[in-house]
C-alpha cells in the first residue's frame, strides 16, 4: 500500500476519536458571585404628629403600586392606592412608603424591596411590630410573595386583585390578619385567584377577610382604597 492512502486511513482515525472526545458529556462544578444592583425610587409620607425628634413610635404601610404605574416616572405611583388618596388631600395615621417598580415588564425585586423597609424603618421613628403590607395588581402578587419570604415581617396585609401562590399558602405567617379585594369580572388576573387562594388559607385556619365587587372588572383598587374600614383595620393590628 503507498504511503497516500496510510495517511488518509490515519487522518480519519484521528478525526473520528477527536469527535469521540468532544461527543462526551461533561459536568463541571464551579462558583460565581453575581451582584444585582436595583434602584428603586420612592414616595415616603410622614402622618400629621409625626416629629424625627420624639420617640414616639409610629406604624407604616408598605404599598406596592400595579404594573401599568411601572417605569422610570415616579409621579405614575400616585395614580392609585394610598399614594393618589394623599395627593387628592386625604391624610393617614401612619408613615407610607410606596416604591416604584423600575421595569415596566418585570416582576418586582423583593429582596431590594425589603431592604429599602428595613432602611426606611431603621432611619425613622417606625414600630417594627406594626408593619403593614398592601399591593395591587402585579403588586397584589408581589405582597403574596412577601408575605410568604417574610412571614415575620408583616403585622397585617391587603392584597387587591394580585395573582396568588396557593401551592405555597401554608408559608403565610398564621398570626397575620389578611384581607383580599377582587372584583369578579376581573378579565386581568381572574377572580378565581383570589377565591381559591381564600378557601386554601379558610381550610388551613388563616384569620382572612374577602370582599368582592360584583360587575367590577381590574380596576377594583378604587373601591378598595376608599374603603375607610381598611385603615382602621390595619391600625389595629400589631404583631404579638
Amino acid at each position: 500500500m503507498s504511503l497516500r492512502p496510510i495517511l488518509f486511513l490515519t487522518l480519519l482515525m484521528v478525526l473520528s476519536l477527536l469527535q469521540g472526545c468532544s461527543a462526551q458529556s461533561q459536568l463541571l462544578e464551579d462558583e460565581q458571585q453575581t451582584i444585582t444592583i436595583e434602584n428603586l425610587k420612592y414616595y415616603l409620607y410622614y402622618p400629621p404628629g409625626y416629629e424625627a425628634e420624639s420617640s414616639e413610635k409610629f406604624s407604616l404601610l408598605l404599598f406596592l403600586h400595579g404594573g401599568g404605574d411601572s417605569g422610570d416616572s415616579i409621579a405614575r405611583v400616585k395614580a392609585s392606592g394610598p399614594p393618589k388618596l394623599i395627593a387628592d388631600g386625604k391624610d393617614f395615621p401612619f408613615l407610607i412608603l410606596a416604591p416604584q417598580n423600575p421595569h415596566k415588564k418585570e416582576w418586582w425585586n423583593t429582596k431590594a424591596v425589603v431592604q429599602l423597609l428595613d432602611t426606611v424603618v431603621a432611619n425613622n421613628n417606625v414600630d417594627t411590630k406594626r408593619i403593614y403590607l398592601t399591593g395591587l395588581s402585579r403588586g397584589g402578587g408581589a405582597a403574596w410573595q412577601l408575605a410568604v419570604q417574610y412571614p415575620e415581617k408583616f403585622a397585617a396585609m391587603a392584597v387587591v386583585c394580585g395573582m396568588t401562590p396557593v401551592p405555597y399558602a401554608a408559608w403565610i405567617d398564621k398570626k397575620m390578619p389578611i384581607w383580599v379585594f377582587h372584583g369578579e369580572e376581573d378579565k386581568s388576573i381572574p377572580f378565581s385567584e383570589s377565591v381559591q387562594m381564600v378557601d386554601r388559607l379558610k381550610e388551613m385556619g388563616y384569620d382572612v377577610k374577602f370582599t368582592r365587587y360584583k360587575g367590577v372588572g381590574h380596576n377594583s383598587w378604587t373601591r378598595a382604597y376608599n374603603t375607610p374600614e381598611l385603615y382602621d383595620w390595619f391600625i389595629e393590628q400589631k404583631r404579638k
